[in-house]
């Protein structure tokens, strides 16, 4: 089979499950959503990053590239373990419906995860075994996110930079002070991360089994505040007390005068090249274990990115670099084989950039959204290539029907009916057709868009410093016919999966 068969799918970050416990998990509706993908003929389900998050919640800013957001645990499948008892859930708060609110679900979550450690560090358990495997299979990024959890945790939730020196700057003596102090501490990270990649396993299994890929993301930046960078500090541009001395962000462009400064210290290259890409490498291992394809966010980094002087409070003072480009691109092939990765190539992209996509065979991406100027607009559909993966839109983007509502003009509008030919009456379903319709090989739609909600649910808006990745939806949601309407299109522009590999009589013979 080709590495992207013709299908469709639903991005869906499991925060936005519904549940009992103020967060999506990976218990029962994570389980009863797979079934639901199933069930309505689609093949792909596209996850965002999933790290444990710090500051404003943000999936793309976390505390380590390899972790696993200990938020995401099915507390219910620890009852079922035994590190919990049904009593020990019967405290749960009237969280909203339909919102995370970060603040009481990560106390909630850190009380009963701890509960869960503590009964697992005092039992006689034989799983105590297959932890210290697992463990021992993931030291090489376990040993330092759980010291420095840990520390984070005793720190009050300070950046590392604020941490004592000796912590701080990793001096031996003041590591291996640490490791005793902190050492139970240390333990009930090393237990979260332990459960929480077992619990991931499992449900990736089972997905699998139910003929779902699972698209994950990996952003090309991490946050300073991370363990990554705690670790490797010689890794990236940083001054002798770890502060950053350049960092990311993209220039100033019609929408943004004063461009983004995303604030990630930059890569030393030329340092991660002389190490054969080691740390790389072993984010792309990890992450392939999670999910099947990963969707590489400002892909556009890897030929050039944008430098600014961390001093600069704005990306208007900087500068184009460039980036690994090819040589890091062959690094991961000759580790990986055919590289199943996609291009997030939106934005301002150059020649260069789609020679390093197209030089790998990358599918890149389109966004319906974007698509409604003019006839040469790369994102309509007569204007898709086979290999690309087109979306109505994304987690930056407003709910297609919030963006019909508030985001268009007249003109725009009267070239959406222009070319399509008919007046737009489900602007989310207009969407979803005309995706399903284009040659692009993947169709990937929002579940926002799928249950046509506005743009209440939308799950972030750049730029914007809260109030983000709350969405959810709720368990009554389901019981509406979307999911019927979504397979019948599926079906009908051959995306289903029992389609994949019919040629055009096998289709004609069914339709007939």
């Amino acid at each position: 089979m080709a590495l992207f068969p013709r299908s469709s799918g639903v991005l869906l970050h499991p925060t936005s499950l519904p549940g009992r416990y103020g967060i999506g998990d990976l218990g029962e509706w994570a389980y009863r959503f797979v079934d639901w993908l199933a069930e309505h003929s689609q093949s792909v389900w596209q996850v965002l990053p999933l790290g444990p998050t710090s500051y404003g919640d943000s999936p793309y800013q976390t505390l380590s590239a390899f972790a696993g957001n200990p938020n995401l645990i099915s507390l219910d499948r620890l009852v079922e373990e035994g590190w919990l008892t049904a009593g020990d859930l019967a405290d749960v708060p009237p969280f909203p419906e339909g919102r995370v609110d970060y603040g009481w679900v990560i106390v909630y979550h850190n009380e009963k995860l701890r509960c869960a450690s503590g009964r697992f560090a005092a039992s006689r358990s034989a799983d105590h075994a297959a932890f210290e495997e697992w463990c021992a299979a993931n030291a090489h990024w376990l040993d330092d996110f759980a010291l420095f959890a840990a520390l984070k945790d005793h720190y009050g939730g300070r950046p590392w930079v604020e941490w004592p020196q000796g912590e701080a700057l990793r001096e031996q003596a003041a590591l291996d002070a640490a490791r005793r102090q902190h050492a139970a501490e240390i333990e009930h990270h090393r237990f979260c991360q332990w459960i929480f990649h077992r619990q991931w396993d499992d449900l990736k299994r089972y997905a699998n089994s139910k003929g779902l890929r699972l698209f994950g993301d990996i952003p090309i930046f991490v946050a300073h505040d991370s363990a990554d960078v705690w670790a490797n500090r010689e890794e990236y541009y940083l001054d002798e007390t770890g502060q950053p001395t350049v960092v990311a962000g993209v220039p100033p462009d019609y929408f943004s005068p004063t461009g983004q400064r995303w604030g990630n210290p930059l890569y030393r290259w030329d340092v991660m090249q002389q190490r054969g890409y080691r740390w790389w490498l072993s984010r792309f291992r990890a992450t392939l274990r999670k999910v099947d394809y990963i969707r590489l966010d400002h892909f556009r980094g890897l030929e050039a990115y944008w430098e600014i002087p961390a001093s600069e409070e704005t990306a208007i003072v900087g500068k184009w670099v460039p980036g690994p480009g090819a040589h890091f691109l062959n690094a991961l092939q000759g580790e990986l084989g055919e590289l199943p990765i996609i291009a997030e190539d939106l934005g301002v992209i150059t020649e260069g950039v789609e020679q390093l996509r197209d030089g790998f065979g990358l599918p890149g991406m389109k966004v319906l959204q974007f698509a409604w100027s003019d006839p040469a607009n790369p994102f309509l559909p007569h204007n898709h290539v086979p290999n690309c993966v087109v979306y109505t839109g994304t987690h930056d983007n407003n709910t297609t029907l919030g963006w019909w509502q508030n985001e268009t003009d007249e003109k725009t509008r009267a070239f959406i009916t222009r070319y399509l030919d008919k007046e737009v009456r489900e602007p989310n379903w207009t969407l979803i057709r005309t995706g399903m319709q284009s040659v692009a090989h993947t169709f990937v739609v929002p579940m926002q868009d799928v249950l046509g909600l506005g743009a209440e649910a939308r799950m972030n808006t750049p730029g914007r410093p809260s109030g983000n990745w709350t969405w959810r939806f709720t368990p009554q949601m389901m019981d509406q016919s979307a999911g019927e309407r979504l397979k019948n299109l599926t079906w009908l522009y051959q995306r289903a999966p029992e389609q994949q590999g019919r040629t055009y009589g096998d289709a004609a013979l069914r339709s007939g």
